[in-house]
Formats: structure tokens, sequence, C-alpha cells
């Protein structure tokens, strides 16, 4: 497993990291989810992210249970904030910050987390209220440093314009050999203010492993077959982006690696990239796509990859 600086910070995280979106806040079982992050510690991956909003509280209590096995300074630990926890709990006021934060390292089991990150953008708060709230997070010693997930370029903006806070140095943007279009802006912002892009979907929720074959129904132990885990699926699972995918087997064959180290080590190709967010409900997935850390591209794989799949990626 190699490592990366995360954006202007002194964390070191591990080039693929074990989400916890869908899989751990109620997709697969108690015993599977630890032997997935059992694995992920076994092969090296250090860098572990989740939300309190995942199963609401499930997710974030799962890994509070299997993690105190582990020595805390041995694994980087991230969450996020903004979603509704209740009818009356949501978004990134003052008050829901410090609400959150306690009740997630609680059930985290933790005195704090290395990354807290907003889930999305609030515009019903004022950001400077949002920016001094997740400063007195960092300030107080219950988070190592901030981040946050899919906010508009100009909500970035604004946020670096106010003094006296902390300052990102990380951003959680869906980035994928289908799903392009952070590499218009976002990328090349951020890594002028030392923001490091942590991505999430780098697989198509699976799709890019080359699992769903067009014209079939989806396997009966994967994600697009599972009620609790497929609400998010639909837009990868049309003909032609299936159609497109099983064109893209045999790039991957010809490069010697599996699908799913192929599009792993294209997300990586990027230097703005400092992890990529896999999720798993096998072990076995979990190596397979560890093993894609350290893979270099050669230019005539990526100039097929792209030839195969620039007709169905959103750009």
């Amino acid at each position: 497993m190699q490592f990366r600086k995360l954006g202007a910070s002194d964390l070191e995280v591990s080039e693929i990291s074990l989400g916890s979106w869908l899989t751990y806040s109620g997709g697969v079982g108690r015993e599977q989810a630890e032997a997935c992050v059992r694995a992920a510690f076994d092969v090296g991956i250090n860098f572990i992210d989740t939300a309190n909003v995942y199963g609401r509280g499930a997710a974030e209590s799962l890994l509070g249970e299997v993690l105190k096995g582990y020595d805390r300074s041995s694994y980087v630990l991230a969450t996020k904030v903004y979603f509704p926890m209740s009818d009356t709990d949501f978004g990134l006021s003052a008050a829901q910050i410090a609400k959150q934060i306690d009740a997630s390292l609680g059930r985290l089991q933790t005195d704090h987390v290395d990354l807290y990150q907003c889930h999305r953008a609030d515009p019903d708060t004022p950001l400077e209220e949002t920016m001094a709230a997740l400063t007195e997070v960092v300030r107080s010693g219950k988070a190592r440093y901030i981040g946050f997930s899919e906010w508009p370029l100009a909500t970035i903006e604004d946020s670096l314009s106010i003094p006296d806070v902390e300052r990102w140095v990380s951003s959680q943007p869906q980035y994928s050999m289908l799903w392009r279009a952070p590499e218009a802006e976002l990328f090349g912002y951020c890594q002028a203010h030392g923001i490091s892009q942590i991505v999430w979907s780098p697989l198509g929720q699976g799709v890019l492993t080359g699992k769903y074959r067009p014209g079939q129904a989806p396997p009966a132990d994967s994600r697009a077959a599972s009620e609790s885990m497929n609400g998010f699926i639909d837009r990868l699972m049309q003909e032609p982006v299936l159609e497109a995918v099983a064109g893209l087997a045999p790039v991957a064959e010809r490069a010697g690696l599996s699908m799913a180290q192929l599009a792993l080590a294209w997300v990586l190709r990027r230097s703005e990239v400092a992890s990529a967010i896999v999720g798993a409900s096998r072990p076995e997935q979990v190596r397979d796509n560890a093993s894609a850390s350290g893979i270099v591209l050669d230019e005539q794989t990526l100039a097929e990859a792209d030839q195969v799949l620039g007709p169905v990626a959103a750009r």
C-alpha cells in the first residue's frame, strides 16, 4: 500500500480507503463488516471514512465497536455532518455541529476524529457561522482537520475568504471513469489551496468492476440487487453504460489488471487525488481493491479506456 499526503495537513492516508456508506449501515451483516475492516488493516489501508447519517448512526456505531480493537494511532478516521439525523437535527449551524460531533465521537468510541467533513453545503446557515463552529471543533481537539463534500466552487471560494478560521484539507467529490466532472474546475482550484481530493464511488458503485452485464439481471449478491443498497445506482445501470463497460474488459486484460484495478488506478493517476474510497461486502473485494495502489497505467491503456468509455462518461 502506498500513501499520499492529505492536503496541507500532516496526515498520510492510504491510496485506497475503506468507506461505509451503504455497506456498514445495514447493507451487510456484522460479521461481514468486521471481516472487511480486518482485511483493510491486513493490506495496509489506514483510512476509514464514514458519516453520521449512514444508517443514522449505525455505520459509526459498528465502526466504533470494530475499531476499538486497534491502536488509535494506527488509522485515520473521518466522518461527516449535515444530513438529517432526526426531524429537527440537520444542517451546519453552530448548534448542530456542536451536537453532532459529540454524538459521532460517542458512537465511534473515540475522543477525536482525524477529519470532520461537511457532507454538503448548507444554504440556510451563514457560512461564517459554520466555519467558526468547525474551527471550535478543531481547536477543542475533537477533530484534527476539516473537509467538505460536493460543495459548489463559489461556496468553497467564499469560505476561504473568511479570516481566523481553520482551513480545509480535503474535498470529497464523486469521481470515476464514468463521472469526470470534478476535473473541469474543482481539482485545479483545490490543489492551488492545499486541498486534496478523497473520491467516492471510484468504481461507479461496482459497475466498473464488470459484475453487471448488459441484458442480464444483476447478481443476487450484488449492490444493484439489494433493496437496502441500490437506491443510487439506476443511472449507471443503463444499457449503453453497461455495454461500454463491457468493452473495458479487454483493455484491462491487455494491461494484466482486473477491472477494479484498472478503474482505481485510473482515478489515482491524478496527483490531486489523495485516496479512493471503496466499499466492500467481502474481504476479497478489499484485497483486490487495495492491490490497485501503486499501479501506473501507460498512455496506451489510458487512451483505450477513454475511447471505450468516453461516449458515456459524464464530464
